[in-house]
């Protein structure tokens, strides 16, 4: 049976990308969330224009993840509590990946740690234990999920304490065209989203768009 996917707040700037990777892979039912309906409906409709088929639907963020198997985070990291506290029930049972970066601006190419040790981790400590987190896609930039190459030259490293929850995760990599490695527990979190502070200032500093991460010797 084929699997629904939930971006929720995925109107921003990686959510619509990683949704359009997924519905174009044909492997996925994609569903765009957000705070407003009307919105999540709009960006689905631009998405599904630039496919040239209406393979996204959009919805309020709430009616997304009860509609969806595996739900994926794309919100900055100040909305992060907000939103999962908001949706604590509706998920319940369900795996979340977890894509936010504890960034602090103005100094977003500085590396900061957030309370809970990582964002994945604070996900982790709202949602209960009936929510199975999984920290992965924080070093993959936007340029690349716009990318129509069948092939996208990033790793997505995934970190999470549940097996068959990281197997998803990786398998969605794959879908999008990257390689998905298996990064550890969740604590581990704490280094993959601080890579993203290090790869935009790499960014700045080489003046390029999307920097990434790979892997050697696998």
């Amino acid at each position: 049976m084929t699997k629904t996917i939930a971006v929720l707040g995925g109107t921003g700037n990686e959510g619509p990308g990683l949704a359009r990777q997924w519905a174009k892979s044909g492997q996925y039912k994609v569903i765009l969330g957000s705070r407003q309906a009307e919105k999540a409906e709009r960006v689905a409709a631009e998405l599904n224009e630039q496919l040239g088929q209406p393979l996204l639907t959009g919805m309020a963020n709430e009616d997304a993840a009860k509609a969806a198997d595996i739900c994926v985070l794309t919100v900055p990291y100040s909305a992060q509590g907000p939103t999962l506290t908001q949706l604590r029930d509706v998920l319940q049972g369900k795996i979340l990946i977890d894509v936010t970066v504890p960034l602090k601006p103005p100094k977003v190419s500085h590396v900061n740690v957030p309370p809970g040790g990582s964002a994945g981790q604070e996900a982790q400590a709202i949602l209960g234990e009936g929510v199975r987190v999984v920290s992965a896609f924080q070093n993959v930039g936007a340029a690349h999920l716009s990318d129509d190459s069948e092939h996208i030259d990033c790793d997505v490293l995934v970190c999470g304490d549940d097996k068959e929850a990281k197997a998803e995760a990786i398998a969605l990599a794959e879908a999008c065209g990257m390689r998905g490695i298996d990064a550890g527990p969740l604590q581990n979190a704490v280094v993959i989203e601080g890579l993203t502070a290090v790869l935009i200032g790499i960014n700045i500093r080489h003046k390029v768009k999307a920097s990434g991460i790979k892997i050697t010797g696998i």
